[in-house]
C-alpha cells in the first residue's frame, strides 16, 4: 500500500483566482498581507480538515468534533453580542428588565 501523503496544501486555481479579485478591490492600505494571510488561512483549514477526517476514521467522530469546534469556533449571535452589551451597560433595573425580556425574546 502506497501513501500520497504528505499531500500539497496548494490552493486550487480558481481560489487564487477569487482572491485576486477581492484583493484589487480594496483600499491600498488594506492590501498589506492579504494574500499570504488568505492563503495561510485556508492551509490551516485544510489541514484541520484533514485532521478531523483523520480522527472520524479511527473511530474519533466526538473527538472530531470537539477539535473543530475548540479551534474554528462560531462567532457570538447577535443576540448573545446585544446581551453581553446589556450586562455592561449601567441601567437601572427596570431598563435592564425590559430590555433583557424584550432580548430573550429573540431567536439565537
Amino acid at each position: 500500500m502506497t501513501q500520497d501523503y504528505p499531500k500539497p496544501i496548494t490552493p486550487p486555481p480558481e481560489l487564487v483566482q477569487q482572491w485576486a479579485s477581492e484583493w484589487m478591490q480594496l483600499q491600498s492600505f488594506n492590501r498589506d498581507n492579504f494574500m499570504a494571510t488568505r492563503a495561510a488561512q485556508w492551509g490551516a483549514d485544510q489541514e484541520l480538515e484533514a485532521c478531523c477526517e483523520w480522527l472520524d476514521r479511527e473511530g474519533w467522530s466526538g473527538e472530531s468534533r470537539q477539535l473543530r469546534a475548540a479551534r474554528r469556533p462560531k462567532p457570538p449571535s447577535l443576540k448573545e453580542q446585544a446581551l453581553a452589551i446589556l450586562d455592561d451597560a449601567e441601567l437601572d433595573a427596570a431598563h435592564y428588565n425590559i430590555l433583557l425580556r424584550a432580548l430573550e425574546q429573540l431567536d439565537d
